[in-house]
């Protein structure tokens, strides 16, 4: 019984949203009276909750619930209201720790060739200082050390992909919120 009151409990919760379709509420309120009148054993009771589940998942997939939990959270209302409207989402959307990990792994194989494609550009950069440079890149000497040596233009663009690659190693790693 305490699987259908549940069930009750959560169709009845998902009727408190602010939901547009009247016949999709006049339905959904004679299928609560219906389970409330029916003496249904405990595995028929899941079965409709899967089922319902299952839309409801379909309905609502964890990567826009986590959009929508992104978009509450950043929004400029009270704490008290954002904890509000977060309980509202949570209780009305199935999210397990599935959904969270298959997220996590994604943000952090993203971070992760971010990370890749910086210290290429470093490596990059370190490889253009320490290779010579053509000939017709070292006629364009930007300052003189001395008669022989001095900094390039080549010295010049190898230090702008350095800095590059830095920056986006230092934007990956520190980067916490991430709207990709």
């Amino acid at each position: 019984m305490t699987d259908k009151k549940k069930l009750t409990d959560d169709l009845k919760s998902f009727e408190s949203l602010d939901v547009k379709d009247e016949v999709l509420m006049e339905k959904l309120q004679e299928f609560i009276i219906l389970l409330e009148k029916s003496e249904l054993d405990s595995q028929n009771v899941k079965g409709i909750k899967t089922r319902i589940d299952k839309v409801l998942d379909e309905k609502l997939e964890g990567k826009e619930l986590i959009r929508n939990i992104r978009e509450v959270s950043s929004a400029s209302m009270n704490k008290l209201d954002q904890l509000d409207q977060l309980e509202i989402l949570l209780a009305n959307n199935h999210f397990d720790s599935a959904n969270a990990k298959s997220n996590r792994f994604k943000l952090g194989m993203y971070k992760g060739i971010k990370i890749v494609i910086g210290f290429l550009f470093i490596t990059l950069g370190f490889a253009m200082i320490i290779m010579p440079a053509p000939p017709y890149f070292e006629m364009f000497v930007i300052f003189n050390f001395n008669w022989d040596d001095g900094f390039t233009l080549m010295d010049l663009i190898s230090l702008i992909i350095i800095a590059v690659g830095i920056y986006i190693i230092i934007k990956s790693v520190f980067n916490i919120k991430t709207d990709e």
